[in-house]
């Protein structure tokens, strides 16, 4: 049949193109992409809730079951024997110093007759210091451990003995000791108070 007065038959209306603006086709309903895309706060809580669960877990077994903030202590006992086997100069190993005080390096350099030691601590306040004792000329050493700025602040009596009050890097406060066959070093960002307990442990 033809097409008069508009009219379409129905097996011609199914082979037009659904783009004709001659056939009548239903509106598909479409769900906007942003309200399919939306979630509830609830939903998000719930989300992030599941995620945090098991790190809080894992987290809490590190810390607490394997100790993983317990700093990493080494034993000085083999470094400080090599260096009092150089015999380059008097060798003091700190004594009494308590069970919150961890050496956690160590290490003895020999170069062109220049001895040095060198023991790192962890304080009982977590802070850091670390001992050095060296036959370098003072001269040498103290820029090299202390920077070329460092400068002395008087003296303070520890142990019987007239340590120095040095300036140091930034955060860093430093105690030097002269002697005729070495120069021990303390120095790090602990307290005032923990530097002289190491002073006093060394003999």
């Amino acid at each position: 049949m033809g097409c008069e007065n508009g009219y379409v038959e129905p097996a011609q209306r199914a082979a037009q193109s659904p783009t004709d603006p001659r056939v009548d086709v239903p509106p598909t309903a479409v769900v906007p992409e942003k309200h399919r895309l939306m979630r509830s706060p609830k939903d998000i809580a719930m989300s992030l809730l599941v995620l945090l669960v098991p790190i809080a877990v894992l987290l809490g077994f590190y810390r607490v079951v394997l100790d993983a903030d317990a700093p990493v202590v080494v034993d000085p006992a083999p470094v400080v024997a090599e260096a009092r086997s150089a015999n380059a100069f008097p060798v003091s190993e700190p004594t009494g110093l308590g069970d919150g005080w961890h050496p956690t390096s160590a290490g003895f350099r020999q170069v062109d007759g220049a001895r040095t030691l060198r023991i790192g601590y962890v304080t009982p306040s977590g802070g850091g210091l670390q001992l050095v004792q060296s036959n370098v000329p003072v001269e040498k050493l103290l820029p090299a451990e202390l920077t070329d700025a460092a400068q002395s602040e008087g003296s303070a009596q520890v142990g019987g003995r007239a340590w120095q009050r040095y300036t140091a890097r930034r955060g860093e406060q430093a105690l030097v000791l002269l002697e005729p066959t070495r120069t021990v070093l303390i120095v790090g960002g602990a307290s005032e108070a923990e530097l002289t307990t190491l002073a006093g442990a060394v003999r």
